[in-house]
């Protein structure tokens, strides 16, 4: 290979595309959405209350809705009835159900059983259509055993507001259960109380305090940026291929350049561009990102530290990106090399997913347990190395010889992938008319 040669393929191959306004619309877009889709939610939701007027009908003698009012009763008004006689940290769901719940009120209206059922519950259903209530519980008298209770809206679809509800009344019941029992509900909610487990990361300093969630997020995080970047700029490295080959400029340059020099400048020139890109989306998640960070480090418990992303976990991340670009992007040189338009290759490029896909199925194995042997297997294998090792690193750093085995077994892989890449291309970028077969891909490799 010559350098000059890859040198000059890789520069024009960067200042062509980023120069375009594809690249600046794809890269300023994405960061736009995807804050769109992760924080407005969230917003709508934190300024959203749903309030609901519930009218109780309690056929077991008003225990039930007796728990229900008391219940509310010892609570602040601006604040949801507690699920569970438990403390908040024992309750099912935890504080999650509680941070569920804060947005959820209910204004109950308790009223006994009729003698005529049936009238009842039509009265209840017109003032449901009226909108003189939102929903009405019934009660029967076989809910303690039973475990059954009714709920009339006119929409279902509030699963949130249900499951609070749900919450509300299983504690109610419960407490009537306890207390038919001859038991205290608080003092058996006091003996059950969950306990509290605090995680301590061990490390060569010692072990100190880290949330388990939070080095899984950022492993998740980091997992799901190269995903991003190596699809979009593999599909990139086709697309540019299958363009001068329509074009039929490739016929001048292969003239002057050797194919192997091409390919290698060209996959180092789109490498380039997606570490830009990269760069770009890292900077704009890190400005997204500080107001919830700082926060949370106001918030953390003493001795509590976030993640530590060091430097050679940085250096990694880097060199893991550059080689998974390489691995993928050579899959697609080949297909765009050997094809003559964008849906022919497109068909055949499909297989390539599955070595982008078999990470995601298993990446939430791997994050419970990031040394496991599938693991360390899979993290292996030079397809998946660039997504796995990545997240194994982010969880936790594995062993030297393992990082180092599995750059060697893939830069191994790349280096075949180019040659036999180039090999195809060498014929494929002078082959115009029917689509090629397999077969015939394989003799361009073996006798190129």
């Amino acid at each position: 290979m010559r350098l000059d040669s890859i040198r000059v393929v890789a520069k024009r191959e960067y200042m062509q595309r980023i120069k375009g306004r594809a690249f600046w619309i794809g890269t300023l877009v994405l960061p736009l959405f995807l804050s769109a889709v992760t924080i407005l939610p969230s917003l709508f939701l934190s300024r959203s209350e749903a309030r609901q007027k519930v009218v109780v009908v309690d056929s077991t003698g008003g225990a039930v809705a007796a728990e229900l009012a008391a219940e509310k009763q010892t609570k602040p008004a601006d604040e949801p009835a507690a699920a569970n006689p438990a403390p908040a940290e024992a309750r099912p769901g935890g504080k999650l159900a509680e941070a569920r719940a804060r947005n959820v009120r209910f204004d109950f209206l308790f009223e006994p059983p009729q003698p005529d059922a049936a009238a009842q519950r039509r009265e209840l259903d017109r003032r449901v259509s009226s909108e003189q209530i939102g929903a009405w519980v019934w009660i029967d008298g076989q809910a303690l055993a039973s475990n059954k209770v009714e709920y009339h809206a006119r929409s279902v679809s509030n699963f949130l507001t249900q499951e609070v509800l749900k919450e509300d009344l299983s504690s109610a019941i419960r407490r009537v259960r306890l207390r038919q029992a001859g038991l205290d509900p608080e003092k058996i909610g006091a003996l059950t109380r969950g306990v509290d487990l605090s995680t301590l990361r061990v490390a060569k300093g010692g072990s100190r305090a880290e949330g388990g969630l939070a080095g899984a997020a950022f492993g998740y995080i980091v997992f799901m940026m190269l995903y991003l970047a190596i699809s979009i700029w593999g599909q990139q490295m086709m697309t540019g291929v299958l363009d001068e080959k329509s074009s039929r400029i490739i016929e001048v340059v292969v003239s002057s350049i050797r194919p192997t020099d091409l390919m290698m400048g060209k996959l180092v020139g789109i490498c380039l561009l997606g570490l830009t890109q990269m760069a770009i989306w890292c900077a704009t998640l890190v400005i997204l990102s500080t107001p919830g960070f700082l926060a949370a480090l106001v918030a953390l418990p003493e001795g509590v530290t976030l993640p530590a992303v060091t430097i050679p976990m940085i250096l990694n991340f880097g060199i893991l990106f550059a080689l998974g670009f390489f691995v993928f992007a050579s899959f697609y040189a080949a297909v765009g090399a050997a094809f003559n338009n964008l849906q022919e290759a497109q068909q055949v490029a499909g297989f390539i997913l599955f070595f982008l896909i078999v990470p995601l199925i298993i990446m939430f194995r791997i994050i419970n347990d990031p040394d496991s042997t599938l693991a360390v297997v899979t993290s292996l294998i030079p397809p998946f190395t660039p997504l796995l090792m990545t997240l194994r690193i982010a969880l936790q750093m594995p062993p030297l010889w393992q990082i180092l085995l599995a750059y060697a077994l893939t830069v191994g892989f790349i280096v075949l992938m180019v040659w036999i890449a180039a090999r195809i291309y060498r014929v494929g970028i002078l082959m115009y008319g029917k689509k090629p077969t397999l077969q015939e891909i394989w003799k361009w490799v073996r006798y190129a």
